[in-house]
């Protein structure tokens, strides 16, 4: 080889090394030149078609809620005197969670079952007058003083009594008469009077026994089984009455059943047509970054809520929490998953753009174009948010523009 062909194979590596150099500066700044006369796409703008899998869910992001939450609250007023439970322990249907005072109630209590006691007294008293009413009204001595009158009578009119006699068995006979019409009469009046003390201890009865219901208001039992999710207040703190405040009484504890729980989301108008009961579910919790849970879609509400002119659904999606690791009100989102496309061709959603009548297209990079791009149409199918499906249009392994 002479030294004329070795300067021009010289010449050749360092011109092959000028441009390698370039194309690395252009690779290293992110920045592809198409060829012809098209302006640089910067990589980072640029996608492959690819092929995979894609599901399409639905999100309903809201708190977690007990399947079953019921406040505790008083019917009875007063100072807490013993607490019996405290918060996160589990109760059953009727078990003791708190008491009352119960000096005041007791005093009342023991006052009507004095005037129960007089009550039935009188009641005993009447009966007496009634039974000795009803033997004076059958009058058996009655008969004795008939007879006596009518002899005496017979033997006057012959001569053998006197006047004298005559007129003591008569009177005799009239007030024995007089005292059977009195007992018959009195009859009337002591049964009258019988029923009249009946009634009071029928009365007296029924106060004792409201009594002894406010005196049972003062021990708070548990509704239901559950767990004390909230305990509101201490021994010495006073209680108002739900029946006397209502909805504004005192709260004393929280029990719900958390075996239980659900997430109440909210789900857009234009996605609830394919939400529907027992759809499955996986639920993310913000406490439990690493793991997932599973449910399934109990209730739909009937009717949507507008606000902002968004119109959303109430949606419901329950969860089996037997080990009560889930708590009220930690945060959740429910994806419920409404349609999965296996293998299908799929391009990231930023890549897509549409027109007014709502036509999907993409930019795919061209060198014959002033702007180094060509926008073709395509058919979506499903998105995930992130990705879409393209039914038709591409192919696998183009490349397409992201929208900026």
């Amino acid at each position: 080889m002479n030294a004329s062909q070795r300067k021009r194979k010289r010449r050749v590596w360092v011109w092959s090394g000028i441009t390698f150099g370039i194309l690395l500066i252009l690779i290293i700044g992110g920045v592809v030149v198409v060829e012809g006369h098209g302006k640089a796409i910067a990589a980072s703008r640029l996608a492959k078609v690819k092929r995979g899998d894609i599901i399409k869910s639905v999100v309903a992001t809201g708190p977690v809620h007990p399947i079953t939450q019921v406040e505790v609250k008083s019917k009875a007023s007063g100072i807490v005197e013993k607490l019996y439970v405290d918060t996160n322990q589990r109760v059953v249907k009727g078990q003791k969670l708190a008491q009352l005072d119960q000096q005041e109630i007791l005093a009342q209590v023991a006052a009507q079952r004095a005037q129960l006691a007089g009550a039935e007294a009188n009641v005993t008293t009447a009966r007496a007058n009634v039974s000795e009413d009803r033997v004076n009204a059958s009058a058996p001595d009655l008969p004795m003083y008939r007879q006596t009158f009518q002899r005496n009578q017979t033997m006057f009119h012959d001569g053998l009594v006197s006047q004298q006699t005559f007129d003591n068995a008569q009177r005799d006979y009239l007030a024995a008469l007089n005292k059977q019409q009195v007992a018959r009469a009195q009859i009337y009046v002591d049964l009258a009077k019988l029923r009249q003390a009946q009634a009071q201890v029928q009365q007296a009865k029924a106060s004792l026994e409201q009594l002894q219901e406010e005196l049972s208001y003062t021990t708070l039992v548990a509704p239901i089984d559950g767990v004390v999710l909230s305990r509101d207040v201490q021994v010495g703190d006073a209680v108002s009455s739900i029946l006397v405040l209502g909805s504004t009484a005192t709260r004393v504890m929280t029990i719900g059943n958390i075996n239980q729980v659900y997430v109440k989301g909210k789900v857009d108008e234009s996605d609830i047509g394919s939400v529907y009961l027992g759809q499955p579910a996986v639920i993310h919790i913000q406490s439990f970054p690493n793991r997932i849970f599973h449910g399934n879609v109990t209730k739909i509400a009937p009717m949507g809520v507008d606000k902002d002119n968004v119109t959303t659904f109430e949606v419901r999606v329950s969860i089996d929490n037997p080990g009560h690791e889930i708590k009220a009100a930690m945060t959740a989102n429910a994806e419920i998953r409404v349609a999965e496309h296996k293998n299908t061709l799929i391009v990231p959603e930023q890549a897509l753009v549409y027109n007014s009548t709502k036509q999907a297209f993409v930019d795919i990079p061209d060198a014959k174009v002033k702007s180094g791009m060509r926008r073709v149409p395509v058919t979506v199918g499903i998105s995930n948010g992130s990705e879409a499906e393209i039914l038709k249009g591409l192919t696998a392994g183009q490349i397409v523009v992201l929208q900026q």
